[in-house]
């Protein structure tokens, strides 16, 4: 499975890998790849925590935004993730780390099966109510470093409940790498989540809306948008063009 971990700059991301690995090396076989603009900067902090074998790590320079290699064209991505399981192989679990980037970054489900977005209580309590399709949609919301809340005037808990409203009740873990119970509660959920995609329950999902379109109209009538979803027909589909 490939495990997508996207947010913005400084929320955790390469910390989070770090305890994802530390805590799952000895039951999984485990394998890492970042994203970073112009340097391998995450890579080598997380080689340099001795949390994998350093060839298990590897780098990918996206050159650009960091979106783009996640979402826009995912091949160096892709073929970053071949290259580690024809050494490796069979791995278990492949995590995906993206370069730091905003609200809106999300994967393609060509590139990740499944995917978390990372906030952390640094950043200010009403980011979980700022929204974005990452925040609303990606598999699971990790509310980050919440060790720090209170030197920070964050209201965790308030931040944690305005993040599951936000996501209609889907998974919201509030984590510290400090707290036993929430790395328990993180590691738990990978676990799940394996086990559903092992089984063929769990489907990757597109968190990313659709831009907005235009489909011209077959009888010269003035062009419409739509906003339907990837993989769904649009209103003029069988109609001649």
């Amino acid at each position: 499975m490939r495990l997508g971990v996207a947010g913005p700059v400084g929320t955790g991301k390469s910390s989070l890998i770090a305890t994802l690995c530390r805590a799952l090396s000895g039951e999984l076989r485990l394998g890492v790849i970042t994203n970073d603009i112009y340097t391998d900067e995450d890579a080598r902090f997380l080689k340099s925590a001795g949390v994998l074998d350093p060839e298990r790590i590897r780098p990918v320079e996206t050159g650009a935004c960091p979106h783009t290699a996640i979402r826009d064209d995912v091949t160096a991505n892709l073929l970053a993730v071949e290259d580690m399981e024809a050494d490796f192989g069979p791995l278990d679990l492949v995590v995906i780390e993206s370069g730091g980037d905003n609200l809106t970054a999300t994967f393609s489900p060509a590139l990740v099966d499944a995917q978390l977005f990372v906030l952390d209580v640094a950043g200010g309590g009403d980011v979980v109510r700022k929204g974005g399709p990452g925040i609303a949609r990606a598999d699971l919301l990790v509310i980050n470093k919440t060790d720090l809340g209170e030197h920070v005037g964050v209201d965790v808990e308030r931040m944690t409940r305005e993040g599951r409203e936000a996501r209609g009740g889907s998974p919201v873990i509030a984590l510290s790498r400090h707290d036993e119970a929430s790395v328990r509660s993180l590691t738990g959920w990978v676990r799940d989540t394996l086990a559903r995609y092992r089984t063929g329950e769990h489907t990757p999902v597109d968190p990313g809306p659709m831009a907005p379109h235009f489909h011209p109209d077959p009888h010269g009538e003035e062009a419409h948008p739509h906003n339907h979803a990837h993989g769904q027909e649009p209103e003029h589909a069988g109609q001649p063009t």
